[in-house]
């Protein structure tokens, strides 16, 4: 469903991620898991179009998404890390405009908001939120069009740990709907208790890329998925400053 290949992306003469390729197919969730600073966010913003890349390409249903970018973003949906929305709008408000510019069912707005558990925050304005029901709010409004691929930067990142709860539950039941989600994190315990496969960034590499259950096999005979997660981390870092 989705292809990277050889994907590179410098500003300059800093290389930010550097020719990396991997799929991500229908149906699964996969995990960009890495410290922060080490590619992840510039590799989804290349599959949703906002960075051009350097070098390769990227495929989503075999559409380039560089070349046709309009025909590809219609099959995602993306949480981008920093959730802004104006803050003298309601919740409802918020939808509603994401409602109209989507050209989605007017009544729309009010399940989604229903399903996210919004009940007595609905009407209250944005200013009024805590950051963990800002990035609520945008969980919502990124399930609004119904697209097969969700996006989520670092998606828990301001929630408290009932709002990290939530998210596990709403990341499980989109893949029950049939969704494909890649998602971005730096916590092993995250990407161990969701993913399908996780692939691992340092310093703009992808070092790594397997399956969960496989790394449990692989690593725990001698150790543990926190171990083989600090070599990699580790052994990239010290390559970099020799």
């Amino acid at each position: 469903m989705i292809q990277v290949e050889h994907f590179t992306k410098r500003y300059g003469k800093f290389t930010a991620v550097n020719d990396i390729s991997f799929e991500v197919q229908r149906g699964e969730i996969f995990a960009f898991l890495g410290p922060n600073g080490s590619g992840k966010t510039t590799t989804m913003k290349a599959i949703i179009g906002l960075n051009v890349p350097t070098a390769g390409q990227i495929l989503i249903n075999g559409i380039d998404v560089h070349k046709h970018p309009k025909e590809a973003k219609r099959f995602v949906s993306y949480l981008p890390q920093r959730v802004v929305f104006p803050e003298n709008l309601t919740a409802r408000e918020v939808m509603r405009f994401y409602d109209r510019v989507r050209k989605l069912p007017p009544a729309l707005a009010d399940e989604v908001l229903a399903s996210a558990n919004f009940n007595g925050f609905s009407d209250k304005v944005v200013s009024e939120f805590s950051g963990g029901m800002v990035q609520r709010l945008g969980l919502a409004v990124v399930t609004m069009p119904d697209a097969p691929i969700l996006l989520l930067d670092e998606p828990t990142a301001n929630l408290d740990p009932v709002g990290v709860k939530r998210f596990r539950e709403f990341v499980l039941e989109q893949k029950q709907g049939g969704k494909t989600i890649i998602f971005s994190t730096h916590l092993l315990i995250e990407a161990e208790q969701l993913a399908d496969r996780v692939g691992i960034f340092v310093s703009g590499k992808l070092v790594a890329q397997e399956s969960i259950e496989n790394l449990r096999r692989t690593f725990l005979a001698n150790g543990t998925i926190e171990d083989m997660y600090l070599h990699y981390v580790g052994s990239e870092q010290h390559e970099n400053a020799s």
